[in-house]
């Protein structure tokens, strides 16, 4: 192993591609830092990545005795390992080495109640613990991702001066970084950040559906529409990245690559856990339930094979006439729309876990971290914060003045793309389930009058009443067999 001249500031365990690239961002910042991989194989690989990488002060160790030892003390370790057991018995392999006052940091995608757990169990040995959420993939991780830390504050403290130089770095709104909270609150943070994504992917992957099975845009007209998107309200990295898609030609055939990739998305639970988080929390998230709902659909790909053979082809055809220039700035503000319910729905999670937790979550502040590093960032993220900004306590960013108003100027065109996709046979459920979002919230009155009325008739559930104060039942079967005789 190398020779070190003093104790190293921070350890790294886990040197899988994130935490290769985390660790050499962090020595690139002038942060000695020790790294160890229970492969050693990873170890030599990234410490010869950091001498090419420009002689960076990394320092690699085969054995878990001798990295904790490297480290000074107060000892701070993070680790980047799968999420679940794994982090567990990692846990258990560095602590055996550490003493009171030190530190381990999570950061992993875990289950946030994983990390409450854990936070106890290491307050018992004396050990602080932080579970961070990291959002910015491989290149983030490299160059400045974006880092929601959560638990123990003390703990925080410790590394703020290094998280600040390793976030990313945006203009006028500065690192890419805050203390999010108690517990798993920043593991929490992550989890929805990834549900956001899951409904921003969705959106971007109906509108590109729309825009070549209904305008029959060519990929290179689909290049020239995201670039161009990208220079304006929608300007974001995932409008970018799915920009560049559409120019990569197959290097194994003829034609596009994006047109020989299998249509059948992979996942790794993030956006199932946040579902099931809102439906525990009684926040209505259709947008991103129907992003997951589309995955669980595109797995299903021999079933719609067959399906489309009962059915006939999937797309219709008799449709109206389209202008294509009117489809695509139609479908460009129909993104857009949909694209404030989603994250409408995101931000209504994180603010009622935080109201059960007492987390103290800072809507305004999520945004600002997330408008660079991470895989959500977007100029539509400044919106946000200058949102929370003017009311902290706004109860849907539906109703916030600016937002309210880009709603309403682009109803028309919303409402336009989801019926031309119905009538084409073209399925938009993230779009159109955003739609009907916006359509229910907006109602004074809803249909739930009826639903309430049936639990009463078959359930004794009792109902309210518009007209006065006071739980009702009415004996509805008995009333309905008298009218009948």
């Amino acid at each position: 192993m190398q020779e070190m001249a003093a104790l190293t500031r921070i350890g790294l365990a886990g040197l899988a591609v994130m935490g290769q690239n985390l660790a050499l961002n962090i020595a690139e910042k002038g942060f000695p830092i020790s790294v160890y991989n229970r492969t050693t194989s990873k170890v030599d690989e990234t410490v010869e990545r950091a001498r090419v990488e420009g002689n960076l002060p990394l320092y690699g160790f085969h054995d878990p005795a001798s990295f904790i030892q490297s480290i000074q003390k107060p000892r701070v370790v993070i680790m980047l390992v799968k999420a679940g057991a794994p982090v567990d018995q990692t846990i258990q392999t560095l602590s055996a080495h550490m003493e009171k006052g030190d530190c381990i940091i999570d950061g992993g995608n875990e289950w946030y109640e994983n990390t409450e757990r854990r936070e106890k169990a290491m307050n018992e040995l004396g050990l602080l613990y932080l579970g961070m959420g990291v959002s910015g993939g491989e290149e983030g991780a490299r160059n400045g991702p974006s880092l929601m830390p959560g638990g123990s504050y003390e703990a925080y403290q410790r590394i703020e001066d290094i998280l600040l130089k390793v976030a990313a770095q945006v203009p006028d709104s500065g690192p890419c970084v805050t203390y999010i909270g108690t517990g798993g609150s920043g593991n929490f943070v992550k989890m929805v950040h990834n549900g956001i994504e899951y409904g921003d992917m969705q959106l971007i992957a109906e509108a590109y559906d729309v825009l070549r099975s209904v305008g029959k845009l060519s990929n290179e007209e689909l290049h020239a529409v995201f670039s161009d998107w990208n220079k304006g309200e929608l300007l974001s990295f995932l409008i970018e990245i799915t920009a560049d898609i559409f120019t990569i030609k197959d290097d194994k055939g003829e034609g596009y690559l994006v047109d020989k990739v299998l249509d059948k998305t992979g996942m790794k639970g993030t956006g199932k856990w946040t579902v099931q988080q809102a439906a525990e929390l009684s926040v209505a998230a259709p947008t991103i339930e129907a992003s997951l709902d589309s995955r669980f659909l595109s797995g299903l790909k021999d079933e719609r094979v067959e399906a489309s053979k009962v059915f006939g082809p999937g797309i219709l055809s008799g449709g109206p006439e389209v202008d294509k220039a009117q489809l695509i700035d139609d479908v460009r503000q129909a993104l857009y729309a949909s694209k404030i319910c989603s994250y409408a729905q995101g931000m209504n999670i994180l603010k009622a876990k935080s109201t059960e937790k007492g987390w103290g979550l800072n809507l305004g502040e999520l945004a600002r971290i997330w408008k660079g590093g991470c895989i959500i960032r977007a100029i539509f993220l400044d919106r946000i914060k200058q949102a929370y900004d003017r009311n902290a306590n706004l109860a849907n960013l539906l109703v916030d003045p600016e937002f309210a108003k880009e709603i309403l100027d682009r109803q028309a065109a919303w409402r336009r793309v989801v019926s031309l996709a119905i009538n084409y046979g073209v399925s938009t459920p993230g779009m159109s389930a955003s739609l009907a979002y916006f359509d229910s919230y907006r109602r004074d009155r809803l249909p739930a009058n009826l639903v309430q009325a049936q639990r009463d008739y078959f359930g004794a559930h009792t109902y309210e009443r518009t007209d006065m104060g006071g739980a009702f039942h009415t004996e509805w079967f008995k009333i309905a067999q008298k009218s009948k005789i």
